[in-house]
Formats: C-alpha cells, structure tokens, sequence
C-alpha cells in the first residue's frame, strides 16, 4: 500500500493527513525501554559528573562512551551483524533526544554514534565494516570526523589537506590539518577528507591513532561544551593504507553532505532533550523560589516564560518525530524495492533534506530560547556557576554553529526546494502560479471554518500560499541572482520553517485528540492556538521584509494585500491559553508533555 506521508518538500504544496503522523504519543513498548535505559544512564553516570567531565578529566569521556556502549546505547541503529541493535530511524532518533540533555557527553556520544560511525557504516565495503563498526559499535574503538579546516568551513569542497598514491600504490601520504575535532583527544579512528593530487573533490580516508604522522594539539578552550575534547589535528607524511579508502574517489564530498544531513535531523533531537530538560529545572526552581510572600511560578510574566518554552518545544518534537517517521517510511520504501540498506537510510535522509535543515535551524533556535528564559526565571542565581543554567546556556550556543551554521541551512533549505523543482520533482511552479492567479482574483468571502483544526488547517493553506508568492516572485524577478540574495532567502526559509512547525504541530495534536479526547487535551490544544497565532505574524513580517526588497509599484502593493489576506488568523486570548498550559506545567512540577 502507497503512503500517505508526503515526499521530501512537499509539505508546501500539498496537504499531509494527521492520521499517518507518527506522534510520540505512539512509542512503542521497546522505545519506551531504550529512552529509560538511556535516561537511567543519565542519571547514574553523567548528571553527577557534570563538573569532571567539563574539567576534562583524564580518561572519564571514553569510560563513560565505554560504559554506554556495553548497555548497547552506542548501537542504536547498527545493524545486528555488526553488534548493534539494527533499530529504525524513529528509535535512533529518541535516543539522540534523550541523551541530547546530557551537555558534553550528549556531543561526544553523537559525535561518536554519528559522524564517527555512520561514513563506515554507510561508505565503508565489507572489510572496512567488519573491521571497525562492531567496536565503534561497543565503545572499545571512539570515532572522530575530520573535515572543517582553517580556510574550510561552510565551504568544506575548499579543503587543502592533500593526498598522495606512494609509487608502489600501497598507501596514500597525506598532509595537512583540521580543526575544531570532537573526541579528537580520545578518538581511535578518524574519517579524514582530502583531496587526492588536484582532484576537484575531497576524497574520504580511514586513519587510526597509532599512524606515524598523526599529531594534536592541545585542547581548544570554548566557551561552553567545555567537557567535549575538541583539538586540531595534524598530518605529517601519514601513511593511509590504500585500502582505506572509503567509498569512490572524490566520493568524499557526498558523503559530506549525507552524514550532515543526518547530523542536523539528529541535533535537533538532542536540542529536543536539553529542552526538556530546561524546562523541567526551570518549573521546579519558579515553584521553589518565593518573592513578596508566594512562590515565583504564581506570578504571570514567569508562567509566559514557562509556557512559552514549553509550546515551542512541544511543537518542535511535533516536527521532528513527524520528519523522522517520514525519513523511516522513504527507508522502507527504498529497502523494498531491493535497494541497499545502507544506501535506502542515505537516500531517504537526503529526500528529507529540506526538513532536516529546517527541524537544524528551529532546534538549535528553540533550545537558545529555552535557555535563555531558564537563566532569567532563576534570576540572580541563572548567572551563577553554583546553578545549572550557566551550563546549559553556555553548552547550548554552539548549536546554531554546529552541522552548518543555521544562515548556511536557512539559504539551503530553500535552495533544496527549488533544486526539486528545477529537476521537475517538486511542482512548484504550478502552485506559485495559481497563488499569483488567486491575487487577481476576487477573494472567496465563503463560510469561514469552525472548530480549532479546521481553522488552523485554513491557517496553515494560507501561510503556504504566502511562501509560495514571495518565493515565485522571487524566482521570476530575481532568476539567477536569487543565488546572491541572501536576506530575500532567509525570508523565504522563516517563513517556510513556521509553515512546517505549525503544519506539524496542528496534525500532532489532531491526532492526539482524536486519540483521547479534546477534555484531556486542553494545554495541547491551546498550543495549537497560540502558536498558529503568533506564527501569522511572523510569517507576515518574514514575507513583507521579502517583498519590499524586490518589488516596486502596483505590484508590490498587490502582493501586500494578498500576504495580508494569506496570514489572517482570528484573534486568540494568548494570555488565557498560555496560563492554561502553564498551569499544568506548575501543578506537574516538570515537563509535562513528555510521551517516555
């Protein structure tokens, strides 16, 4: 049977079925398990440490990724043969959010379970795997990803490490150096990107630690994730068996591109779990805390705070769950029709490139705001080490750095979607059209919906025709200088982010009621409609700045009006609803709309 979830950028021509939403309301019994298992981990070995590990104690990061990995949390998605669990994409990312809340650790075992595991997961041929991914898999061996160099970041095809074929065609000699290296202090095998004599693109290289040649430098100080070992590393003449070649020559940069794309699905999984976190301290501490006789959490500019935290959290787990679940559908498809495992995970991540850029940005956004807002409802006592704040704001800030920084992914997420557009797998064209038609057309003043989704559903058609206006205008006025036009990009991409959020938010709760009623779903409902409403404006605001900077005249002011009429929604009473979710946040005195 064909599925109902829609492709890879589709979301914004068409409208996707809240019945076929995966929601975390529906984890299974075995997920349930695997995030206790890795809460419990958590809790007994890395919570208590937080201040050793931020010291970089000697030896403590890899006994805890060594311990980690003999409960089997290292090998998530392995597959079986090669000692992990060979979970599907929705599991892999659960334990990606819930190990997400644990500061350093969180970036050494993604690192570690991610860029250093999945290039040979993925890339590597049988020798290769059989070699490395059963103790990457256990936590004997620790893996590190070599690719940012000093004159090389977003640009990363810029690279200037080089390799050689030695005259016996033995081994490849490389040269050259990385920086900014997670677990490169600890790590006992890195993937490297080099390009091979005056290749065009990188080539991608299995090093292991004991390589004459290999050096480090000390470790980087940060501002925050200070527990994380982040070093440059050197190579002087390294001899690289020519069997370690990983994947095609001048295959390096695509294998790049697909582990980032999986790196930013699963970063805002982990941005997921710091959320929650946040939050939960947060509550505990605005019930504890009293000022002026009562406890802080009854005055009504902190429950703002907590319930704003808790609805764009929310709606973010809404999306990423809803993108995973989609990603895990395209794998299965892929694996049916005799496709490669390995290759089906690659491709289906890269239909959902957009999405992953997309869920990267809101993520590490919603976290920074999470934070945030944490460090103010503590007060005073947010600015002080002493308080758990100071970490988490400081660990938090990299986020809109890491796996491509989020003004790389916001112009990418739209150049993705006009890439499947241009190679005629994303009908864009049509619908910009219609949009465009629709302006001159006489507005259908019809029987306006009823009933909160039915609404936001209307909303939602709306804020999708004004992406659709500003970024057809922009395609038609601007063709091949749109490319240059980052301000008008980033627009677009704000306002296509909102739109996928929203979409997926209002579908998760549609959902969830139709499971338990809208009487046990009050806070969940009045996040639909506080975010719907504050999204309108946004959207407005992205796709005016857009419109003003190409359009002149009549026509700018007819697209004006049309985004007006696009982003209307009916008036909410926010400060009603969000004390309604506020109130449950403080009578749970945590997070509480977590499904595990």
């Amino acid at each position: 049977m064909e599925s109902k979830n829609l492709k890879g950028g589709e979301f914004i021509i068409k409208d996707a079925d809240a019945t076929s939403m995966f929601i975390p309301e529906e984890y299974s019994e075995e997920q349930q398990m695997i995030a206790a298992s890795c809460r419990d981990f958590l809790e007994q070995e890395v919570n208590p440490n937080h201040d050793r590990i931020d010291s970089l104690e000697e030896g403590l990061m890899p006994s805890l990724l060594e311990k980690a990995g003999e409960l089997g949390l290292l090998g998530i998605k392995v597959p079986e043969e090669y000692g992990g669990f060979g979970k599907d994409f929705v599991t892999s990312m659960l334990t990606a959010e819930v190990m997400g809340s644990g500061h350093s650790f969180a970036v050494a075992f993604a690192a570690h379970t991610g860029i250093g595991t999945l290039p040979i997961l993925y890339y590597g041929n049988k020798e290769q795997k059989k070699k490395y991914i059963p103790k990457l898999a256990s936590g004997e061996w620790k893996g590190a990803y070599c690719l940012t160099e000093p004159s090389s970041g977003s640009d990363a095809n810029s690279a200037k490490t080089k390799a050689t074929l030695s005259e016996d065609g033995k081994h490849y000699i490389l040269n050259g150096q990385k920086m900014w290296i997670t677990n490169a202090g600890f790590a006992d095998v890195f993937t490297v990107f080099a390009k091979i004599d005056d290749d065009a693109n990188l080539s991608a290289f299995i090093l292991e630690k004991d390589y004459e040649g290999l050096s480090l430098n000390p470790e980087e100080k940060k501002m925050g994730i200070k527990g994380s070992s982040t070093r440059q590393v050197f190579f002087n003449n390294v001899k690289v068996p020519a069997g370690n070649l990983l994947g095609d020559r001048q295959g390096g940069f695509k294998i790049a591109l697909n582990i980032l794309n999986l790196g930013r699905v699963k970063l805002a999984a982990a941005a997921l779990g710091g959320c929650k976190r946040t939050i939960t301290q947060s509550i505990i501490y605005a019930n504890q805390r009293e000022q002026f006789g009562r406890p802080i959490s009854k005055y009504g500019a902190i429950r703002f705070k907590l319930a704003e935290q808790a609805i764009r959290t929310y709606a973010m787990e809404s999306a990423v769950y809803r993108c995973s679940h989609d990603i895990d559908e395209a794998i299965s498809a892929l694996d049916s029709q005799g496709t490669d495992h390995a290759t089906s995970i690659l491709k289906g991540v890269e239909q959902y490139a957009t999405e992953a850029a997309i869920l990267k940005v809101y993520g590490s956004e919603v976290l920074d705001y999470v934070v945030d807002e944490g460090v103010q409802i503590y007060g005073g006592m947010g600015y002080s080490a002493e308080a758990p704040m100071d970490r988490a704001y400081r660990d938090a800030r990299i986020n809109r750095i890491f796996e491509g920084t989020n003004e790389i992914n916001r112009m990418l997420a739209v150049e993705m979607l006009l890439k499947k557009a241009m190679k005629g797998e994303l009908d864009l064209a049509s619908h910009a059209q219609k949009v465009a038609d629709e302006l001159m057309s006489i507005p259908d003043f019809g029987t306006a919906p009823e009933g909160l989704f039915e609404k936001s559903q209307s909303y939602i058609t709306g804020f999708k025709k004004a992406v659709l206006l500003v970024a057809g205008a922009a395609v038609q006025k601007l063709a091949t200088t749109l490319a240059k036009e980052q301000e008008i990009l980033m627009n677009v991409a704000d306002m296509l982010i909102d739109t996928y959020v929203a979409e997926s938010l209002k579908m998760r709760v549609e959902k969830l009621v139709s499971i338990k009623g809208e009487a046990a779903c009050t806070s969940e409902m009045a996040m639909v409609e506080v975010f719907m409403y504050d999204a309108a404006d946004r959207i407005a605001k992205s796709g005016k700045d857009g419109i003003l900077s190409f359009v002149e005249g009549d026509e700018q002011r007819m697209m004006l009006m049309g985004l007006k009429r696009f982003t209307k929604v009916d008036s909410v009473n926010v400060k009603e609803k969000r004390q309604i979710i506020a109130q449950q946040l403080i009578s749970e005195d945590k997070y509480a709309f977590n499904a595990y």
